[in-house]
């Protein structure tokens, strides 16, 4: 089916834990039931070549596991081509350290509770890096349709049911799709996408901290 991958804003006055409660209850209030549980991880690599190479910035690549497809492994470049490959990708990493290098600092991750509700399925995730949690990601799936254009109303209205002024816009890899169907790849590039805005948020500082 045809997913959106989005941030929601933690609450005034609430915790990112907090907000997710907030966004659960009021999905079982829709009559969603609990599905099991999620997970989508990301690890960053650097190509080695830049690494001693001063003013240049290397290419990053991302390799990123979804629970949903436990088999596979996606390597995403910014603005470049998604790979899935078998789960033994991460093995030849370890083997091509001498061409990429993993920040092992910027592991982030997603991992949440799935609900189902009708024709939709809703995967709340808290987003975390090392130790601490960063934000929400909200995964809003319409199972029965596999052409992006023919059911972004549909997914925007039910998510207004439960996100309110928070629903997201029209997903970039939508865009690109057109009549061609959605891919699992597709969902990767909005949490790498996702990801990387939670990663940036996290850099700039607070106004009125020095």
């Amino acid at each position: 089916g045809c997913r959106s991958v989005s941030q929601v804003p933690v609450a005034e006055g609430k915790s990112v834990q907090q907000t997710v409660e907030l966004l659960a209850r009021r999905l079982e209030a829709l009559g969603a039931d609990k599905q099991g549980t999620f997970g989508v991880d990301c690890e960053t690599y650097h190509t080695a070549a830049a690494l001693g190479t001063q003013g240049q910035t290397g290419k990053l690549m991302y390799v990123m596991h979804n629970s949903e497809y436990p088999l596979s492994c996606f390597a995403l470049f910014e603005n470049g081509p998604c790979l899935v490959a078998d789960a033994n990708f991460d093995t030849l990493m370890v083997k091509l350290k001498g061409f990429f290098q993993n920040a092992k600092a910027n592991k982030i991750e997603s991992r949440g509770t799935r609900y189902q509700y009708c024709d939709f399925l809703v995967k709340l995730g808290t987003v975390t890096m090392g130790p601490s949690a960063r934000g929400i990601s909200v995964e809003v799936e319409y199972c029965p349709c596999v052409i992006a254009n023919d059911c972004w109303n549909l997914l925007m209205e039910f998510m207004q049911s439960f996100m309110g002024s928070h629903t997201p816009g029209i997903p970039s890899v939508f865009g690109s799709k057109h009549d061609s169907a959605y891919s699992p790849g597709d969902t990767m590039v909005q949490y790498m996408e996702l990801f990387n805005k939670i990663r940036k948020q996290q850099q700039v500082p607070v106004a009125g901290i020095r």
